[in-house]
């Protein structure tokens, strides 16, 4: 059994970069920023971290949560079991110490003592508040500098190199120079305190490493932003919503440093649009007309964009939409994560329409998958959509750093120039010439007297012209079902991670729970039992998908919604018995960790002989 982290070591011996930390603060209380420093800082001294940002829908007032895991070893899923509580929030005390490990420490503000009623954890009292009103007048100024205070603690109390912290805060304030003395004296409030109140030392601790090195800690949609600056997109049209805002703000950040002109014009236009509808509409229209255009939303702006990219599909207009999920249905819980658009985008809009998605597993694949998607959208002239999640899109990971060929050229697909209009007889928007189902196509003004068509969201012949001829509407569906066999030829393929040659138990899962996915399963070795898994990459499913099911008598697919949709999409799409495949679901708006997936194979496990009987009993790695 994976056991659930109970307590410190025995030792006297520190336990050095394992270990978690989570900021108890209230919404709008400014400390974000400070939370951010501990995670950057300990990144910057080479150790791998993920950050997870648990924060409300609302403005301010209202509990708010940061957790940092590190690792040595690079485990970087969310982790029960809390290390070190910084608990600034009164109203969520009850909560916060009761997620700390025995062995663990509660930090709180000690300016109101508190009695917390255990005693297998060291409760640390700093008296924040009156430290910083001693030197700060303005009220805003004291709560601002209460969170770098305890910053400055846990430099201390973690070992967390003050030097890399103060670089950080004169980045940060670099434009307001003015502001960097009063932060760094603020960080000094807490260390003094320490120095002169000295505790036991903590049994984690903090050292400089090297196992981050040659990485970078990115969020996704940071990461999304730049991969389509890199696959030459020039428009984005976008209608701001949880969690996807960040992502079309990041590219205006990235394309006024990178698309300007030596005379200070920009190359690309940011478009802020009345409603998800017009910003789909926008990017559809910037396609057609030859630039590599992008939209952004969420789960709602799904909804809202069905219509459009049915009109997309059936057209054959290329378009890259990137879907940062959250929890839903309604407006859910816009803060929250969730994988729980899977089926609403894989058929979205009415008809018979079926899209091709991407599923990024972390900010290196948003990166890489969206630069991957502007091409495929070229090839197939369809909408290829990117589902991200919040997870993914809006916390910081720990991810290898980005590499870009020099050599690589935009895939624009069968895209005809001038000169090859000039030498072509007969062109037909919609004829299918070379057999894959994939059509040539224009853009407007190519030439002078060749290559215009009707684009048609009705049904069309091959030329673009208009009919109601049933059987040439269903020689367009055919072709266009056929287009997508040929999509699945071309998506990137699942990674297929085989721990024993003899197991008959698999695993599935897609985007970002892998990290947790992976770490349970790695424990599940050390137990002796080979369970294989397969990552998903993309939709339509490739001939690995198809083959590891067969291989596999029980596969346990795990996912992040309610209504286990990727189970859904394999048994409809890749015609796999629904007795072979186990959900294991997780909707309650929290990244997985990977105690919560053992926990939850053990239980079948151990209810279930037929399953028992897949997995062979000595474990053999191939």
């Amino acid at each position: 059994m994976l056991p659930r982290v109970e307590s410190q070591p025995m030792s006297t011996d520190p336990l050095y970069n394992e270990f978690v930390i989570k900021f108890g603060n209230v919404n709008g209380s400014g400390s974000a920023s400070a939370n951010t420093f501990a995670a950057r800082a300990l990144f910057r001294m080479g150790i791998p971290v993920s950050a997870k940002n648990i924060f409300p829908s609302n403005i301010q007032g209202m509990p708010t949560w940061y957790e940092i895991r590190a690792s040595e070893a690079g485990n970087l899923a969310r982790r029960d079991g809390i290390d070190v509580m910084v608990a600034m929030n009164p109203q969520t005390y009850e909560r916060d110490i009761k997620d700390v490990i025995p062995g663990g420490t509660l930090l709180y503000d000690s300016s109101w003592p508190r009695q917390f009623g255990r005693t297998d954890i060291e409760i640390l009292g700093i008296p924040f508040a009156k430290l910083v009103a001693k030197v700060y007048q303005d009220p805003r100024q004291r709560q601002l500098f209460k969170n770098i205070a305890y910053l400055g603690a846990m430099t201390l109390l973690l070992n967390i190199d003050v030097d890399v912290v103060t670089g950080l805060l004169a980045e940060q304030f670099r434009s307001k120079p003015q502001l960097i003395g009063p932060n760094v004296q603020a960080l000094e409030i807490g260390r003094e305190y320490l120095r002169a109140n000295p505790p036991s030392t903590l049994p984690v601790q903090a050292r400089a490493s090297q196992a981050a090195a040659g990485k970078i800690l990115i969020n996704g949609n940071e990461a999304a932003a730049l991969g389509a600056i890199y696959a030459g997109a020039t428009v984005a049209s976008w209608y701001p919503i949880t969690p996807s805002t960040s992502l079309a703000e990041a590219f205006e950040k990235h394309t006024n440093l990178l698309r300007r002109n030596d005379d200070g014009t920009l190359r690309a236009a940011v478009i802020q649009a009345e409603d998800e509808l017009s910003a789909i509409g926008m990017a559809i229209g910037a396609n057609w007309n030859g630039a590599r255009a992008f939209t952004a939303t969420s789960g709602p702006g799904i909804s809202l964009m069905s219509e459009f990219l049915g009109l997309a599909y059936f057209a054959e207009i290329p378009l890259v939409l990137f879907d940062i999920q959250r929890g839903g249905p309604s407006t859910g819980m816009p803060t929250r994560t969730q994988q729980s658009d899977i089926l609403a985008c894989a058929y979205a809009s009415h008809g018979d329409t079926k899209h091709v998605l991407l599923f990024p597993a972390d900010p290196g694949e948003c990166f890489t998958f969206s630069a991957d998607a502007f091409d495929l959208s070229d090839r197939l002239q369809t909408p290829v959509i990117v589902l991200s999640d919040l997870d993914i899109g809006m916390n910081d990971w720990v991810v290898d750093e980005f590499n870009w060929s020099k050599n690589r050229r935009h895939d624009r697909g069968k895209l005809l120039s001038s000169s090859e209009l000039e030498n072509l007889e007969d062109f037909a928007r919609y004829r299918d010439v070379d057999g894959d189902a994939i059509p040539y196509r224009t853009i407007p003004g190519t030439h002078a007297d060749k290559g215009s068509y009707f684009t048609r969201g009705t049904s069309h012949n091959e030329y673009g012209g208009y009919t109601e001829d049933g059987v040439l509407h269903a020689e367009t569906l055919k072709r266009l079902s056929r287009k997508f066999e040929t999509a699945a030829t071309i998506v990137p393929k699942p990674v297929i991670y085989t721990r024993s040659t003899k197991s008959r138990l698999g695993v599935i899962n897609i985007g970002s729970t892998d990290h947790a996915v992976r770490e349970a399963l790695e424990h599940f070795a050390a137990d002796g039992q080979g369970i294989n898994h397969m990552r998903i990459r993309s939709f339509p499913f490739t001939d690995e998908v198809i083959s590891f099911a067969h291989e596999h008598d029980f596969i346990f697919v795990i996912e992040q919604n309610r209504d286990a949709q990727l189970r859904t999409l394999l048994i409809i799409e890749a015609d796999i018995s629904s007795k072979k495949l186990v959900p294991i679901l997780n909707f309650d708006g929290m990244p997985l960790t990977a105690v919560g997936i053992y926990e939850a194979i053990t239980f079948v496990l151990q209810s279930n002989s037929s399953v028992v009987k897949a997995i062979s009993a000595p474990l053999s790695l191939a």
